[in-house]
């Protein structure tokens, strides 16, 4: 302890001569602390005009807040949602410095300068000043030290590595379109990272949704620094020691993605745009023809009249209530685009209705403020006050009634034509509900989080007992409460594919689960053999979604002919067979905040090999997946994770550490599964509204040797309302033991308030020889599965 603690005083007073030379000019450091007092939930310190407030809010979640004018923001957060109390602190103040400890961490601020040590009560760092917080006018920054062997994850989905160091970032929701491996800022402003430092993992999350920036060890290789333009300094401190309880306590701190509706993680077919009604049913009647199995079929604003939001062409659509019945009859629900620009167009109702309740947002000088997006000339509502986001739900109900299943809120970063920098200018005023108003870029990045807000919030309302589905394009941190999410316009490149997966690793370490991209990519024409690895990829991805633009070649499965429809045909039926796995994993994400989609480490936090791995990844606990994402037909190894490790395509079993060797174009994408895992599957369905025939399937990969664990869990519920909160839903627990002629395979009803669809369990043993084995019934069941030796 002595030797770290004098390891971290030394780095931390050469870090302070280095730093004061970074924010020399019009930055400002803090001083000395010249005033203590205490709060319930920790201190309060003095420092000149400035006011520090350090306190604990959860167990292993502390916040520090600077308002450098001595004035904290009265109002509540737009990410964090409502806390426990927190548990009681112990404040002890000494000559040179001030420690609190309570929940699990202690905090040591030295006096002389102000400066912040972070530790849990195991005596490991979780974050410690480089240098005292610093101050510019209105822009505020946090530096902390940055060890050579941290590596630093999270920020939502900025395209390059996972690993940020080495990078710096700026927070500003941005309508990228086309951008590339290293384009920043994009369409998301999520400022939360963790820290994983061999093997213990810690969380830091800036609260604050104006132009922010983040710089890894880029400036200084010893250092992190982070701020922003305006507001405060504002940012929480999160145990670990693992990256799942980072997670956890940063999902209880901002809250957690609700579990989808069973069908939104089905297949998906997009296109800008499909019309008119004849193409629609005609994509719709090639699915069915052709054994593609999906859930849903997207309009983009073609099917508006005039690009205007909650409006329908009736020219091209002169049957539109029609064809969703019957794209519903054919397992196919609807999801539409609901832009957030209203048209300013007097008689077009939604412009109307917004003027009567005063819902657009006004300029500094109080004229209605309005900016050209795709309608045209627009004004856009004031999502900031509670009674615009209730106008803004109420807008839904035509929709709703016409039996559209889904709405997608595209362009909300607020994406604008003819604004400065493609977004609203700086003198547009926002208000909140208690009285005060806002110039648009102090609250920018939580613009779109807002209207995501509104439309859950407005379906909610409509369909009290129905599971919401919206997808947004721009988002803040706790967006994942009420919007699944996608990369956005990503191109038609191997590059884009390759950056598929560490894009959506990173939004899952964000706490942004349900997250996928445009199959294909959204801009260009992807070569056959490209779209064919789109798709062995994107059916392991949470969100899987196949969109294209316009002025592109098709991107449905069935193209490029037959050879390259079995291999897309067959990634979306190994989906669909997979679906009562994925289905449980997302309910594990909605209860814990655990990613769907997860990094290697996520589960094995000290294999070190795996913390800059951009390309293999675990959907959920038990399957690796290790896509093939190169164009150059060239052959890889891959070390596979601690434990043991069955080649889903082959039956191998592979030790821990074992090297395999994957080629570069194979017939399906490479899959391993976790050797003790028992993985729960269902016969193949053309879409969920389908009733699977046949046995509930049990895969039970054996263990290496009968000491190891072997387990799993199934969870299930009606997979669309929300009576799973009011208790139904089924959950067993399975286990299993190796006795020397038989697999004696356990099922535990670990809550029984719902009845499923299979009466029969399957049994299909790997790792010996042997045939599956039908159990019947649901309840607790004991099946002893025997093998001829």
């Amino acid at each position: 302890m002595a030797g770290r603690m004098g390891r971290w005083v030394l780095a931390g007073l050469l870090c302070v001569a280095i730093i004061g030379q970074s924010v020399a000019g019009d930055w400002r450091s803090l001083g000395s602390v010249d005033g203590v007092s205490r709060r319930a939930e920790g201190v309060e310190l003095a420092a000149g005009a400035a006011r520090v407030r350090v306190t604990v809010v959860a167990d292993g979640v502390l916040r520090v807040r600077l308002a450098p004018d001595g004035h904290f923001d009265p109002g509540p957060s737009w990410a964090v949602v409502p806390q426990a109390p927190p548990p009681p602190v112990r404040v002890v103040e000494e000559a040179g410095a001030v420690h609190l400890a309570g929940g699990g961490l202690v905090a040591e601020i030295g006096r002389a300068p102000l400066r912040l040590r972070v530790r849990d009560d195991a005596g490991r760092d979780l974050a410690g000043d480089a240098a005292p917080m610093s101050v510019d006018g209105t822009r505020v920054r946090a530096h902390l030290l940055a060890p050579p062997d941290a590596h630093y994850y999270g920020l939502g989905d900025k395209p390059g590595p996972l690993d940020r160091r080495g990078r710096s970032f700026v927070n500003w929701n941005t309508d990228a379109y086309a951008w590339q491996g290293w384009s920043d800022p994009l369409y998301k402003s999520i400022p939360f990272f963790t820290v994983l430092r061999d093997g213990v993992a810690s969380g830091v999350f800036l609260d604050n949704p104006a132009r922010s920036t983040f710089d890894f060890a880029k400036e200084d290789h010893d250092v992190v620094s982070f701020g922003a333009d305006a507001g405060e300094l504002d940012y929480y401190v999160l145990a670990g020691p693992t990256p799942r309880e980072v997670l956890a306590r940063y999902t209880a701190l901002t809250g957690r993605t609700p579990l989808p509706p069973l069908w939104a993680l089905g297949f998906q077919q997009s296109r800008y745009t499909y019309a008119p009604e004849g193409r629609v049913r005609e994509i719709a009647a090639t699915l069915r023809a052709e054994r593609i199995p999906a859930d849903a079929i997207w309009l983009d604003i073609g099917f508006q009249q005039g690009n205007a939001p909650f409006t329908v062409d009736r020219a091209q659509f002169p049957h539109f209530e029609q064809m969703l019945a019957d794209l519903r009859a054919q397992g196919l629900r609807t999801v539409l685009i609901t832009d957030l620009h209203i048209e300013q167009q007097a008689g077009y109702a939604p412009y109307d209705s917004g003027l009567r309740a005063d819902a657009f947002v006004h300029r500094r000088d109080g004229s209605l403020y309005v900016g050209k997006v795709w309608p045209g000339a627009s004004v856009f509502p004031d999502f900031t006050l509670a009674r615009v986001r209730d106008w803004w739900g109420g807008l839904y109900r035509g929709f709703v009634a016409m039996g559209a299943a889904g709405f997608w809120n595209d362009m909300n970063e607020p994406s604008v034509f003819d604004g400065p920098g493609g977004t609203m200018p700086d003198d547009v005023m926002h208000r909140l509900d208690d009285g005060r108003t806002l110039a648009h870029p102090v609250l920018h990045n939580a613009y779109g989080m807002q209207n995501a807000r509104a439309t859950f919030d407005g379906l909610r309302h409509l369909q009290p007992d129905v599971r919401p589905f919206v997808l947004t394009r721009a988002a803040y941190a706790g967006t994942q409460r009420y919007a699944a999410t996608w990369t956005g316009d990503n191109s038609a490149t191997w590059q884009h594919l390759a950056q598929s997966a560490p894009n959506l690793l990173s939004l899952g370490l964000s706490g942004y689960a349900l997250a996928g991209d445009d199959i294909g990519g959204f801009i260009g024409s992807p070569s056959p053999e490209l779209l064919t690895r789109w798709y062995q990829l994107g059916a392991f991805n949470p969100l899987f979604r196949s969109h294209a633009a316009t002025d592109t070649r098709g991107h449905e499965p069935w193209v490029d002919g037959p050879a390259h429809a079995a291999k897309r045909r067959a990634a979306i039926e190994e989906r669909y067979r997979l679906l009562p796995y994925l289905y449980t994993v997302a309910e594990e994400n909605a209860r814990t905040g655990a990613p769907v989609m997860r990094p290697v480490f996520f589960e094995f936090p000290r294999a070190a090999s795996f913390y800059t791995d951009d390309r293999d990844f675990l959907l959920g606990p038990d399957l690796l997946v290790a896509p093939a994402v190169d164009e150059r037909l060239d052959a890889r190894n891959l070390a596979l994770p601690p434990g043991a490790w069955y080649d889903a395509r082959s039956g191998a079993l592979h030790a821990g550490g074992d090297v395999v060797t994957l080629t570069a174009a194979p017939e399906a994408t490479p899959l391993f599964v976790r050797a003790g895992a028992i993985v729960p599957m269902q016969p193949l369905v053309q879409s969920t509204a389908q009733v699977p025939s046949g046995p509930l399937e049990l895969h039970v990969w054996l263990p290496a040797d009968a000491t190891a664990p072997c387990r799993g869990t199934l969870y299930q519920d009606d997979g669309e309302s929300l009576a799973y909160r009011r208790g139904r839903f089924l959950r067993l627990d399975y286990r299993c033991e190796l006795t020397a002629d038989a697999v004696v395979v356990h099922a535990r009803v670990a809550h029984g308030g719902y009845a499923p669809w299979w009466k029969r369990t399957r049994i299909v043993v790997h790792g010996r020889e042997a045939a599956p084995v039908e159990v019947d019934g649901v309840g607790a069941w004991d099946a002893r599965v025997r093998f001829s030796r």
